[in-house]
């Protein structure tokens, strides 16, 4: 069961589960990202973000190996494949850890305030980076010869 992003919904209790696909979690990934960048004065958000981040990411773990479920082949097939542009280039399992350590290190909170901007802004690129990763094409349309 795929879970539906509402626009309007809250972060907070925008539900997600390991049922929702991994597509949808990117997604939702992507969204706490782009808020908890743009959230400086409000801690008790922060954290909330930064849990609910953590949350989408560990389901998101233990799934990264497994095979495309063939309902999302075709939002993965494109008529060309873009052209690689990322020059930092780990991989999907290192990104996600990556980014699951910044969390726990944000989410105690014993940062200088310059430095907890920064890692913060880090861990949003990351996040960035791994989403978009997750939701990149895989295959191009099969072209039929003439």
């Amino acid at each position: 069961m795929a879970t539906i992003l509402n626009t309007d919904c809250d972060l907070l209790t925008l539900p997600f589960s390991a049922a929702t696909d991994f597509l949808d979690l990117a997604d939702i990934c992507d969204r706490f990202a782009e808020t908890l960048i743009e959230c400086d004065d409000d801690d008790i958000y922060k954290m909330a973000l930064l849990g609910r981040l953590s949350a989408c990411l560990a389901l998101l773990t233990p799934t990264l190996n497994d095979p495309i479920p063939p309902h999302l082949i075709d939002r993965l097939t494109v008529e060309t494949l873009p052209a690689p542009q990322q020059f930092f280039e780990p991989d999907p399992e290192l990104l996600c850890e990556y980014s699951q350590t910044l969390t726990q290190v944000l989410c105690q909170q014993t940062l200088q305030p310059e430095t907890e901007k920064t890692l913060r802004g880090l861990l949003c690129e990351l996040v960035w980076m791994f989403a978009a990763d997750m939701k990149a094409p895989r295959w191009e349309v099969e072209k039929v010869a003439h």
